[in-house]
């Protein structure tokens, strides 16, 4: 004979496995839970650091140097050596007689320079014997370290001409340049000195060689005409003194003269 189960056992067989399934799956919660009262935990939370600080730190931070790569562990370079062809070499010897015949060598930076506007400026400077040469900077700085002129080597960026005399005629070159506000002067080299362009503007304000000349050449006359008039004060004095002590010791001896007969005739 089958047993015969109540429904009301069924019922709480069946709750218990749902609800140990829901708790395995959720996790069971305390029925009581312990609540803290009274004052809070004490912490201490640092300050943030001030930003000159922050910057200071940043600055003095020590950073250890790289270590240095083992002899031997990268292969040297190989640089290709190239040969200068012989517009080169010729452009290098035109610069060479440049530098050794001419007193003034200017360099100007050309600013967009219309052909007709370089046509012009090299007509006005033609009157003063002032030629424009155009050399590339390229040869400029392949030349210039190995010469005498190495300093004028970072005048040479961008476009650049060389206005060149045999002469140092600065002053007709700024009034020609006053005219082509396109060409903007860099600096020059005059006699063997590297000036900038307001030694330049100073070197204009000066004399020119023949004034200087008529100046010196004036006070040179001017001190020997002083030092002649001297030396011949003197002996010039000294004979104007000697004629008056002369004519003093005439007239004192005929004034004895004219005495010595009254004496007598008194005497008789």
């Amino acid at each position: 004979m089958k047993r015969c189960i109540p429904r009301r056992h069924i019922r709480c067989k069946m709750a218990a496995t749902l609800c140990g399934r829901i708790v395995t799956k959720t996790g069971c919660l305390p029925l009581v839970q312990s609540v803290r009262h009274g004052s809070k935990a004490v912490t201490r939370h640092r300050k943030p650091m001030h930003f000159l600080k922050q910057k200071l730190m940043a600055v003095t931070e020590y950073i250890p140097p790289k270590p240095a790569a083992p002899p031997g562990a990268f292969t040297p370079r190989t640089r290709k050596t190239e040969e200068e062809s012989g517009l080169v070499r010729l452009l290098k010897r035109d610069l060479k007689t440049v530098f050794s015949e001419c007193k003034m060598i200017a360099v100007l930076q050309n600013n967009a320079t219309n052909a007709e506007d370089m046509l012009l400026l090299k007509h006005r400077l033609r009157k003063h014997d002032i030629t424009i040469k155009f050399f590339p900077n390229q040869v400029m700085r392949s030349f210039l370290p190995g010469s005498p002129y190495s300093n004028m080597q970072p005048l040479f960026i961008g476009q650049t001409v060389l206005f060149v005399s045999k002469e140092p005629k600065v002053k007709e070159m700024l009034q020609v340049l006053r005219s082509s506000p396109q060409m903007l002067l860099l600096g020059a080299c005059i006699e063997n000195t590297l000036l900038s362009r307001e030694g330049i503007l100073n070197y204009s304000k000066l004399p020119s060689m023949r004034t200087v000349h008529g100046e010196l050449v004036g006070g040179l006359t001017l001190m020997t005409s002083h030092t002649v008039s001297m030396l011949h004060r003197h002996p010039a004095y000294l004979s104007a003194l000697l004629q008056q002590y002369i004519k003093q010791q005439q007239s004192a001896d005929s004034a004895e003269l004219e005495a010595a007969p009254k004496t007598e005739e008194t005497t008789a």
